[in-house]
């Protein structure tokens, strides 16, 4: 067999498993409340953990093409920190259980960074079962409006830990039940409504778009999610307005407003500056925010002061004041639900974490694929107040989103490629205008 011959071979592989990994991860969690129920009343459990098999696929794909193959030295450590933090999550979580958790918690990540250099609007069967996800999704939580599902308060086995599908929760206003559709929770139900229209509606024209922009929004309230709907409406908009320039001009703006995006790192300490203190009166529409202002974003810095004060540098390990801590861990009495990203990662990686979204954001100003930066400012805004590392999927968009940070493209020649350049930016002959109306679909 000819060497290049075999390279294309090897390209076209590498191509469709992070593909197919993103495709079951999405089925399984953006239906989780289904799949659990009848994989767990059919004896299938198994079936859960496909998802998780295909990602280490994925790992060993990350180390081939990577390290292996491009030499990549930022590959190399981002990988060793993450294994190195998993064996300091054992030691400081104390079980086995706690450090099998966290390295299934971290699969997804290389996932989403073997996306690095593709363009996610090249995957079209990949494209049509996001499109999928999002009708089904608004489908499902209008569905529950009207319908008690039976997975609804299920209970089952994880790890030897048992978790509950479809939580409950008090809504601020009412005492309706925060709806969660097909999925296992609410917020996720939202989120896979908010991720799925996103990466959907860069193809859509903008009739579509306010349509069923406005359906999703609809869905989103009945959900109950805040951070979701105010992330789904400015989103909306942002998209309207960028419509409204010049064709030449779209991407700039696009890739402008992801990187402004950001910014939203800043906003949980900002809000801690201004209000921290200030009494959360239960039964409020401010106690949700206040209380993470109050607890959940600096509550666990005190405990791993107490616990671990090196952490507060080094971090605490993968798990640590995470769903792992939570379930599996002695020190579960200190676990504390961290609501923010950013915050929730930097307390497991410490300070290389910092220096990797620093290299992150250099890697937006080189960065080509609008579904990619369209995903960054979703993301950043969503966060906010999210961990986000549950399901697995949530951390998965993520890791896509910043998978361009393994890219050999230079920071530098984003300024020199022009406004929107089209062959980079989509790649294999396939036209697609940034936030454009009536685009031509791809062949």
């Amino acid at each position: 067999m000819h060497p290049s011959i075999h390279r294309q071979q090897i390209t076209l592989i590498s191509v469709s498993i992070e593909a197919i990994a993103l495709g079951v991860y999405l089925i399984r969690d953006a239906f989780g409340g289904v799949m659990r129920y009848y994989t767990s009343i059919m004896h299938l459990d198994a079936l859960w953990y496909i998802p998780d098999v295909v990602a280490l696929v994925c790992l060993v794909q990350f180390i081939v093409q990577f390290i292996v193959r491009k030499r990549s030295v930022l590959a190399f450590v981002v990988l060793l920190q993450i294994m190195l933090s998993i064996v300091l999550g054992y030691f400081m979580l104390g079980t086995s259980n706690a450090a099998m958790s966290s390295f299934k918690m971290m699969l997804p990540v290389f996932v989403g960074f073997c996306f690095c250099d593709a363009s996610l609007g090249s995957y079209r069967r990949l494209l049509s079962l996001i499109a999928a996800t999002f009708y089904l999704s608004v489908i499902g939580v209008l569905l529950t409006k009207f319908y008690v599902m039976p997975w609804v308060g299920f209970k089952y086995e994880s790890f030897g830990a048992v978790r509950e599908a479809g939580r409950l929760w008090w809504a601020y206003g009412a005492d309706d039940q925060r709806l969660m559709g097909f999925a296992a929770d609410n917020t996720m139900a939202a989120f896979f409504i908010l991720v799925s229209f996103a990466i959907t509606s860069i193809r859509k024209s903008t009739i579509w778009n306010l349509a069923f922009g406005s359906i999703a929004i609809y869905a989103v309230v009945l959900t109950t999610s805040k951070t979701t709907l105010i992330v789904l409406a400015f989103y909306l908009l942002l998209l309207l307005v960028v419509r409204i320039l010049p064709e030449a001009s779209r991407f700039a703006a696009v890739r402008g407003i992801a990187l402004w995006s950001f910014a939203a790192i800043l906003v949980p300490f900002l809000m801690i500056l201004i209000a921290s203190g200030t009494v959360a009166v239960p039964h409020t529409t401010m106690f949700s925010i206040l209380d993470r202002i109050n607890n959940s974003w600096q509550l666990p810095f005190v405990y791993l002061s107490q616990l671990m004060p090196l952490g507060l540098i080094t971090g605490c390990g993968a798990g640590c004041f995470n769903y792992p801590q939570q379930l599996f861990s002695p020190l579960a009495s200190y676990w504390v639900p961290v609501d923010n990203f950013y915050i929730g990662t930097y307390l497991m990686f410490g300070l290389p974490f910092v220096a990797f979204m620093v290299l992150v954001f250099r890697a937006t100003f080189a960065a080509t694929d609008v579904y990619k930066l369209t995903l960054l400012f979703v993301v950043n805004m969503f966060t906010i107040t999210v961990l986000n590392y549950g399901p697995a999927s949530g951390l998965l968009i993520i890791a896509l989103s910043f998978s361009e940070v393994f890219s050999r493209r230079l920071a530098g020649t984003a300024h020199h490629s022009g406004s929107a350049p089209d062959r980079d930016l989509v790649g294999r002959n396939k036209t697609v205008r940034y936030f454009g109306a009536d685009v031509p679909r791809p062949a």
